[in-house]
C-alpha cells in the first residue's frame, strides 16, 4: 500500500498516511544516546507487510476498550471510541491481541504536531493488508491527545489500516478526513517524550520501539 504525504498549514509536511521510498526508513541497527525517559534501543528488523484479515465481528458495545502501549519511552493508554469508529476500534483490538504492533516503531515524529506508528515495515508504507472505513464527523477535532488513523490522500475519508497518529500539538488543524479512534487517557507524558525526539518530518533522533500493546476492558 503506497501512501502519500499530506501538506499541512505553515508548510509543515507530514505523512499522515505513509509514503514509499527509502527516506522514510528509520533503519534497523542504529542506536542513539538515550534521551530523557527513553531507553536507548536498537530499531527492530522490519516485520512482514500485510497478511492479516479484518476481524470477523464487532466489539461488545457495552464494554469500554483501552489499548496500553508499552514503549521504549514508557507507556500510554488509549481509550477507544466505538461510537465514532466502531470498525477501526475492532480492527485495532484484533491487531493488538495478535501481537501485530509488538516490535514496531514510531517511524515518524513531527514535534509539536504528531507522532505516528503502526507500520510493521517501519518504512511508512506498510499496513495489515486490509482497510476499514469509519467516516469522521465534519466537526472532528484533532487536538492534543486525540488518536486518529493515517490514510492515503487518494483514499476516502475515514479509511484506516494499522498506521495511527497521536496529536501532540494543541490543535493539528487537520480536515475531517482521518478516522478518530480514541484519545490518550493516561501517559501523555510518554507521548510528549516521544514528541521531544522529533527532528523535523521523519524518524525521531533515536529509535522508539513499541514493545507490546495490550487490551484492557471494563
Amino acid at each position: 500500500m503506497h501512501l502519500r504525504r499530506f501538506a499541512l498549514a505553515l508548510a509543515v509536511p507530514v505523512v499522515l498516511a505513509a509514503c514509499g521510498g527509502g527516506n522514510d526508513s528509520p533503519g534497523t541497527t542504529a542506536v542513539a544516546e538515550s534521551s530523557g525517559p527513553c531507553r536507548s534501543v536498537e530499531a527492530p528488523e522490519p516485520k512482514p507487510d500485510g497478511g492479516r484479515q479484518p476481524p470477523a465481528g464487532a466489539l461488545d458495545p457495552a464494554k469500554t476498550y483501552r489499548l496500553v502501549f508499552d514503549t521504549s519511552c514508557g507507556s500510554f493508554t488509549v481509550e477507544l471510541d466505538q461510537k465514532q469508529a466502531p470498525k477501526t476500534a475492532a480492527s485495532l483490538v484484533a491487531l493488538a491481541e495478535s501481537g501485530f504492533f509488538g516490535g514496531t516503531t514510531f517511524h515518524r515524529v513531527v514535534p509539536g504536531f504528531v507522532i505516528q506508528g503502526g507500520d510493521p515495515t517501519g518504512t511508512g508504507a506498510g499496513g495489515p493488508g486490509y482497510s476499514t472505513v469509519d467516516v469522521p464527523p465534519q466537526a472532528a477535532a484533532y487536538t492534543e491527545g486525540v488518536v486518529a488513523m493515517a490514510k492515503a490522500g487518494t483514499e476516502p475519508p475515514g479509511t484506516s489500516g494499522s498506521q495511527f497518529f497521536v496529536v501532540t500539538g494543541a490543535d493539528a488543524g487537520l480536515p475531517p478526513e482521518y478516522a478518530v479512534v480514541g484519545k490518550v487517557t493516561d501517559g501523555m507524558e510518554t507521548v510528549l517524550a516521544i514528541d521531544a525526539l522529533g527532528v523535523g518530518d521523519g524518524p525521531p533522533s533515536q529509535p522508539v520501539v513499541i514493545d507490546n500493546v495490550t487490551v484492557q476492558t471494563s
